[in-house]
């Protein structure tokens, strides 16, 4: 049976997360590991009775007594010496049958901040997974760590750090601060305290009942400290800012304005925010409506000369800044393309995508800092935030904002494109490929195509982001147009993305969102910023050397993994090929290449991405890891 023959069984959302997996002689031990991957990731759904093929095929095979394995799993998920918690009611586990047997079908919701960990055994430290393309990894201590920390009810940010002391705060940078809280609040009772009582009220200072402790907390030091404060391993962050403005969409291409720690100026999240919102709005035209002389940042729009997009921008500022978790990797990042913002901080997000959507849910990492950008007028409240970015780039009839979330190391990225919903140069190709075809076409359908064009591919999640529509007709929307010759479908359930059919693509394209790179996947040129790529003379899937090297797998329906997995180290060694190249080199269905073989070898180390960040870049590249050496 195919994918989609399953998924329409089943009535499963081809934008979820699934795995199958067979349950002969009972629930498999795997199913475990795999619930709290998905727990403590985005959800899914786990489908036991069906055995996944190397050719991407399923076998329906059922379950020898379904009553039981049912029974099975609800006494081991309540069973706390098993699993650290049951997420699921009654109706998240179902019976379903499919081809005359019988199926148990498990939604797995995403678990809240003061439920992760979710693990398996008695140990988090030993027992907690996640989810990494489509595999289940065990997660680090230092991750379990972090899960730990958000669950906490004491806040990351409200933490007292002992022995320092106000001496260890920028004074200029206090004294701005108070006169921007002064100029929105001139007759606010804060204003009559002392520096310790004004950083107290605002979240800066603290005391531990308990303990009798008092003292500067991780808030105030971020947002106020001097530099060697801010940088004392004692602190215990990974403190970094980086602001870059780019001359060009091509990373490799020298920025021409950059904001970082470099000794010119004092880092910390006040001075960052107060040079950095300029430069993010430097040019950008305000209606006639808002004008005002002279624009005072921070307080009304109406009464600041700062139109909704200008607030949109200082929302996902301020979001970065407070949700960051400064104990994990990268640090703050902006880079302002000259088509786009891209803003990442490190972290997780503390509630899922579809919360994210439907927006009105506050959950803060760092309420502390919060609560400072607020009382100086930027930054919102109460979950409306995300809504205050959708409804200034409305405004602008720009692309919709994109999230994502990245594992390993865990980041959020928020890219805000500022191109046009339709742009006119990409209808132009459209019609000048489809003539009349294309008034043939409903709105949604040219917005699908119009997407796959401008940021190199479209998934169901991204035209969520358009649209009410309800996922499943937002899938049957992207399966016409593959029917209709005009998308391609590359990999399947959450990670399945669409890109232009051959003869729509544009050589040379650069996605909105997507690092610029520019490669034929014909094999005729790589180029990268970073690395020399080699690559073999003429076309990948149709090289002499590379047949040859393949042969045993195009010859073989089913091969040892390990074999094909040594055939594909062959193949990748020294050079990057696409999955689309490798499944016809090999002979195998992509989607099943994908899964079986190239993303478990990227996580053991056997091969590395071209684009580690972006997994599904519609232009993602294996090569073997130079590191790795063949047993």
């Amino acid at each position: 049976m195919n994918i989609q023959a399953l998924l329409t069984a089943l009535q499963l959302r081809e934008d979820k997360d699934w795995e199958f997996k067979s349950a002969k002689g009972g629930l498999p031990s795997s199913l475990w590991e795999t619930y709290s991957a998905m727990a403590n990731t985005d959800g899914g759904v786990v489908v036991l009775g069906v055995k996944e093929l190397d050719n991407g095929l399923f076998e329906v095979q059922g379950l020898d007594d379904p009553l039981k394995i049912e029974k099975d799993f609800w006494n081991t998920i309540n069973n706390r010496g098993k699993v650290s918690a049951n997420l699921l009611s009654n109706s998240d586990a179902r019976l379903e049958p499919v081809d005359g047997k019988t199926l148990l079908v498990v939604q797995v919701i995403r678990a809240a901040r003061r439920q992760r960990p979710v693990f398996v055994g008695q140990n988090p430290l030993d027992g907690t997974y996640r989810r990494y393309n489509d595999g289940d990894y065990k997660c680090a201590p230092d991750e379990v760590g972090r899960m730990l920390a958000d669950q906490s009810e004491q806040t990351a940010d409200s933490r007292i750090l002992p022995k320092f002391t106000l001496a260890d705060l920028d004074a200029e940078s206090l004294r701005q601060y108070r006169n921007r809280f002064s100029a929105r609040n001139p007759n606010h009772a804060w204003l009559t305290e002392d520096t310790t009582g004004f950083l107290r009220k605002l979240g800066g200072w603290n005391r531990n009942r308990d303990t009798s402790e008092d003292g500067l907390t991780v808030a105030g030091l971020l947002m106020f400290g001097n530099e060697d404060a801010v940088n004392d391993p004692a602190v215990g962050v990974r403190f970094h800012l980086d602001y870059r403005e780019r001359v060009s969409n091509r990373i490799g291409d020298r920025w021409a304005d950059r904001l970082t720690i470099d000794g010119t100026w004092v880092p910390n999240l006040f001075q960052f925010f107060q040079r950095v919102y300029p430069k993010l709005v430097e040019g950008l035209k305000l209606p006639f409506a808002y004008q005002a002389t002279p624009p005072v940042l921070f307080t009304d729009p109406m009464r600041s000369g700062m139109s909704p997009t200008h607030e949109a921008i200082q929302e996902a500022l301020v979001n970065a800044l407070i949700h960051a978790d400064y104990r994990g990797q990268g640090g703050i990042v902006i880079d302002r393309f000259p088509d786009r913002l891209e803003l990442s901080n490190p972290g997780t997000l503390l509630v899922s995508f579809e919360q994210l959507r439907q927006g009105a849910v506050s959950e803060c990492r760092n309420p502390s800092l919060q609560r400072m950008f607020q009382m100086m007028g930027a930054g919102d409240k109460a979950g409306s935030g995300i809504d205050k970015i959708r409804q200034g780039w409305a405004s602008q009839k720009w692309r919709w904002p994109l999230i994502e979330e990245q594992l390993k190391p865990d980041r959020v990225r928020l890219i805000l494109p500022m191109v046009s919903l339709l742009p006119e140069d990409s209808l132009a190709r459209l019609r000048s490929a489809l003539g009349e075809s294309l008034s043939g076409l409903n709105g949604r359908e040219v917005q699908a195509l119009v997407t796959a064009d401008v940021e190199g591919s479209v998934t169901n999640q991204r035209l969520q982001q358009f649209s009410s529509d309800h996922t499943t007709d937002i899938t049957r929307i992207l399966q016409d147009l593959v029917a209709k010759g005009l998308l391609v479908k590359d990999g399947y359930g959450r990670w399945a993305s669409y890109r232009l059919a051959e003869r729509l693509a544009r050589s040379g394209h650069n996605a909105v969102g997507t690092p610029d790179t520019t490669e034929e996947d014909s094999g005729h040129k790589v180029t990268t910023p970073d690395t020399s790529v080699q690559t073999v003379t003429g076309v990948p899937e149709e090289d002499p050397a590379l047949l040859a090297i393949a042969e045993p797998a195009r010859q073989q329906e089913r091969l040892d993994p390990g074999e094909m997995r040594s055939i594909i180290r062959t193949l990748c060694r020294g050079r990057d090929l696409t999955f689309r190249q490798l499944a016809t080199l090999l002979n195998r269905e992509p989607g099943g290449l994908q899964r079986w073989h190239l993303r478990p070898m990227v996580q053991e180390g056997q091969l590395v991405m071209q684009y580690p960040d972006n997994p599904n870049h519609p232009r993602q590249a294996y090569r073997t890891n130079a590191t790795w050496k063949d047993a």
